[in-house]
This record gives C-alpha cells, sequence and structure tokens, in this order.
C-alpha cells in the first residue's frame, strides 16, 4: 500500500511521530514517504497517488496546522483514506471528522497504523469505518525508527553553546505518555497517568545512526525523562559509555528533580547539557491549581542544586493564566533575576497564555465555566480573557518583544530588561533596577535554536510563520509558542 505520514510542527526536531511508524510500516512491505512541512514543501505527487494519508498530531500547533492543510490534501487526492494520528486526534474527532478524516490514533499508535493499512489493503476499500481502537496504551516492541527520505538533521534545529559555535543536533525518544496528572497537560487526557517505555536497544541503535551522520547532540523528546528513574539510569549510562563525546539534553519535572537530586551529578557527568523543565509558575496556589506537583520552594532548591554543580536548567512558564495577577508577574520576573536566570529563559516563555483545550482537565476546577467562552472548534481552544486586561495586553507587548529580539538577534538579558520595563509601565509603576544576581548578568548558557514550549495556544503570525516553509524554503523557522508537556 502507498502510504504518506505527514508532520506538520515537531519542536525543530525530526519528527518521532514519522519515523517510528514509518519503521512498522516499511517493515511491512507498504511504501511509505514521510513528509515534514516544517522542512519540505507539500510533495502533490505523493499524495495524489497515495491510498493512505496519516497526519501526525502531536500537539496544539501541529493540529492548527494540519487543519489548514487538510482541504488541501483531499482536494489532491479525494479517494485516499485520511487518518490523524497523535496525543490530540483523540481530543478533537468531531471537528476533524467535518473536515473528512476517517481514522483517529491516539496513544501507542504504530500498531493501529499497521492494523488500517493492512486492513484497507485487504480490503480494497478506502473510505471505511474505523475499527481500530481511538486510543490505545497497549505495551509495544518498538522498531529502530526510520529516518529514510526525511531532510538530513543539520536541517533541523541546533545546539548553541557559549561563545557562539553551534553543534549538529539528532533527537530520539526513550519513552511516551506520563505518570503525573498536571490539569493543563494534553497528556493526561489520552494517557491518564500511563507511561510507556522504548527499549534501551532500540533508543541507543537510533543515537547510533543519527552520530554515524553528524549529531553531536541528542535532544530526548519525553514528556518526563525521569518518569522511568531505572529505565532512565541505566541509559544515561550505557549512552555515556558508547558516546562519550555526544552531549544531551532532557526534559525532567521540578517534582522528580528534587525527589532524585542524588543522580542530578550522573546526569552531569553522562554528558547531560541542561535540563528543561515546565515551571509554569512561582506561585504556589497558581501551582496547586495546575496540579504540578511542586512549590515555588521545590523549585528554588532546585535552581540551588544546579548553581552548586554548575548546571543548566531551562524552565519554561505559562505566566498569563486566568488566575496570574499584575503582581504575581512582576514576581515571576523578579525571581528569575535574582536567580541568575534571564538567559535561561526563552524570552517567548514570558508571554505564554494558558491553552485550554477539549479534555483538559482545567475544565473540572470549580468556577472555570464561567470565565471561559464556548469551544472554537476552528482555534481548538476554549477561549478566556483575563479579569484584568493590563494582562492580556501585557501578554501581546512580551510577545512582540520577543519576536523583535529573535528578528534581531538580542540577547536575552537585553529582552529581559525590556520586558521588565514592558511589565512595570503595565502596572503604572515606576521602573526599578533589575535585581540580577551577582555574576550572572548576561551568562552565557547552551539552548537550541527552537525553544521548547509548553501549554500555549500559538498566534496567528506565529502559525503563518511555520506553515510557510512548506511553500518557501526548507530552511529553519520560528517556532509556534508550545510542546506536549
Amino acid at each position: 500500500m502507498k502510504i504518506v505520514l505527514i508532520s506538520t510542527y515537531e519542536l525543530g526536531r525530526q519528527p518521532f511521530g514519522l519515523v517510528s511508524p514509518a519503521a512498522w510500516l516499511r517493515k511491512r512491505g507498504h511504501a511509505v514517504t514521510c513528509l515534514d512541512l516544517t522542512r519540505q514543501s507539500l510533495d502533490e505527487s505523493a499524495i495524489q497517488v497515495a491510498e493512505m494519508i496519516a497526519i501526525y498530531l502531536p500537539m496544539h500547533t501541529a493540529t492548527r496546522l494540519a487543519v489548514q492543510l487538510i482541504p488541501a490534501v483531499r482536494k489532491l487526492n479525494e479517494g485516499a483514506h485520511l487518518c490523524c494520528y497523535g496525543l490530540y486526534a483523540p481530543m478533537n474527532v468531531e471537528y476533524l471528522r467535518s473536515l473528512g478524516v476517517a481514522t483517529f490514533l491516539g496513544g501507542e499508535f504504530e500498531q493501529g497504523l499497521v492494523n488500517l493499512a493492512e486492513r484497507l489493503a485487504g480490503q480494497g476499500e478506502k473510505q471505511t469505518l474505523q475499527k481500530e481502537e481511538l486510543i490505545s496504551l497497549e505495551r509495544l516492541s518498538f522498531e529502530v525508527p526510520d529516518r529514510t527520505g526525511l531532510p538530513s538533521i543539520e536541517k533541523y534545529a541546533h545546539l548553541i553553546v557559549p561563545g557562539g559555535s553551534f553543534r549538529i543536533v539528532g533527537s530520539t525518544e526513550a519513552s511516551r505518555g506520563c505518570k503525573h496528572w498536571c490539569r493543563h497537560c494534553p497528556i493526561v487526557p489520552v494517557y491518564k497517568g500511563v507511561f510507556r517505555i522504548v527499549s534501551r536497544d532500540v533508543v541507543l541503535e537510533d543515537v547510533r545512526r543519527q552520530v554515524a551522520a553528524g549529531a553531536q547532540h541528542i535532544s530526548f523528546g519525553d514528556p518526563d525523562f525521569f518518569n522511568g528513574i531505572g529505565h532512565a539510569k541505566k541509559l544515561m549510562e550505557e549512552f555515556h559509555r558508547e558516546f562519550p563525546a555526544v552531549t544531551y539534553d532532557v526534559t525532567i519535572k521540578i517534582e522528580h528533580l528534587r525527589k532524585y537530586e542524588e543522580l542530578l551529578v550522573a546526569l552531569r557527568d553522562t554528558g547531560c547539557l541542561f535540563v528543561i523543565s515546565a515551571v509554569e509558575s512561582v506561585d504556589d496556589a497558581v501551582l496547586e491549581k495546575l496540579d504540578k506537583g511542586h512549590t515555588r520552594e521545590d523549585f528554588l532548591h532546585v535552581t540551588g542544586l544546579f548553581r552548586e554543580l554548575g548546571m543548566t536548567l531551562h524552565p519554561t512558564f505559562v505566566p498569563f493564566s486566568p488566575w496570574t495577577t499584575i503582581d504575581g508577574y512582576l514576581d515571576l520576573l523578579g525571581v528569575l533575576a535574582a536567580e541568575g536566570l534571564a538567559e535561561n529563559v526563552a524570552p517567548i516563555q514570558l508571554g505564554i497564555r494558558l491553552l485550554i483545550p477539549e479534555g483538559s482537565r482545567i475544565l473540572e476546577l470549580p468556577g472555570v465555566r464561567e470565565f471561559v467562552g464556548p469551544f472554537d472548534a476552528e482555534s481548538l481552544v476554549f477561549p478566556w480573557t483575563s479579569s484584568d486586561l493590563r494582562l492580556d495586553g501585557l501578554s501581546e507587548k512580551v510577545q512582540e518583544i520577543a519576536a523583535a529580539a529573535d528578528k534581531n538577534k538580542d540577547s536575552r538579558t537585553v529582552a529581559f530588561e525590556r520586558i521588565w520595563k514592558a511589565a512595570h509601565a503595565a502596572a503604572g509603576r515606576e521602573v526599578p533596577e533589575i535585581p540580577f544576581r551577582k555574576g550572572n548578568v548576561g551568562r552565557a548558557v547552551p539552548f537550541l535554536s527552537e525553544p521548547w514550549y509548553c501549554c500555549a495556544e500559538p498566534t496567528k503570525d506565529q502559525l503563518v510563520s511555520i506553515g510557510s516553509v512548506a511553500r518557501k524554503s526548507p530552511e529553519p523557522v520560528t517556532p509556534g509558542a508550545e510542546s506536549f508537556v
């Protein structure tokens, strides 16, 4: 069967959601074309002859772009069976079905895609009713990802290191799902506290092939690298033993960084260059509403540990939520300055608004239905506005500052100073001196050229920026403000 797998956005990485199922399908004799539309143009000839077209929806931004893409795909090939898979597929069935999508696969989707392809090939009919599970949490024996046909890893996000040089970055996943229940996280409605690991042999072979292709750094895309602590510890050791000159980064909850703080030295000594952590807020009341599992004090404790160990933490935030106050926002900026984290936080992080998609546990909170509007199918969110309109304007202003800083290649510290001034202006207050931590002003840290984002709705301009690459060039573009943890 001729199959096309499409990714519209995957945080600047080669999409694991394409290369993993591609290996499964090719092993079973299917002809698979993979298209990453952040780095490739839409191959109309491949679409026109495809019998099955499957679009990967791991997050909100990817889904918004897919919604724009689907009509064009249907026009090119009305007879192909259209499938959407990934986290956002089962969360948006009704709307996607109205666009012509026939099958939806959430959770562990590789076997579902194989079953669908085999069923379609056997029946000879492309528009059949779905028989595959909508959400499968089956324990799979993963295949080594097949990256054939995608642009080389040099075309993807790269690592910027202090001094201005860069390293070629590969990416992989050692686990999927998450055992935690953070209210705002899109993983929760699908996995419901379950996570699945990818065997170390598969992960290491995937890394081995990417290193042979030139990768000098590996970005692990796991929602939380420490979900399976035994699995993670052995993988760290084996990774460093085989690739001592290759660095890596991981994403880990503050809760886990504190619980397993004795392993921070092992992370550092096995080549972990930085750790990303979805802190979201420094306001304990907001953290409790989000059910994050950590407190302000936990975050400050972890930042202190990282300083002592000479490690780099990249905290991410959702600073604008229905519970944000102007004083709370100023407090966040003050904490980041005092902890020496101005360079560690991508400026766009300080302008992000909470995303409330279909199925979000945010909707379970008392009183939430009173301030959210009806579900907007086109935007795929429950819209909301701040009770303090200054905050909505400030969010837009911060996003403008972040976009300008990115365009002009200004340092993060310079952008932070502008955001500091804008926030105090919005609050109608005099602008005090920034309480930067002594010795940390402008301290360079390693980071990826396409930052990691969490639980935020992309702006129209960001969608245009991401989507335009499919029509103009295969070069990297600025991502939308979002990720999936």
